[in-house]
């Protein structure tokens, strides 16, 4: 794997559980109880941003861990994919 190929790995795997973890414990004003006025009452309660960016990384690490050590052992290959390959005629 090139080290371009590993960031592009690193990057899907970021985004992909970035957007796994977003909506996880959010809380709305008005579930809490205190609704800022000219705010809608569905509107987040708390961001909890650094929290679950940090969460996104160490669970993009270790997706891309796993990842890439099946890719460098050779454990898959693009052979081993049937629709990527030619038939043989």
């Amino acid at each position: 794997m090139t080290i371009t190929g590993a960031i592009v790995l690193f990057a899907v795997f970021w985004f992909l559980a970035l957007y796994m973890i977003l909506p996880l414990f959010v809380r709305s004003q008005e579930e809490a109880g205190e609704v800022e006025p000219g705010t809608s009452a569905g509107a987040p309660d708390q961001s909890l941003m650094k929290k679950k960016l940090i969460w996104t990384t160490i669970a993009a690490t270790g997706l891309w861990i796993i990842a890439f050590t099946i890719i460098e052992s050779g454990v898959i290959s693009v052979e081993d994919i049937s629709f990527l390959t030619r038939p043989e005629s």
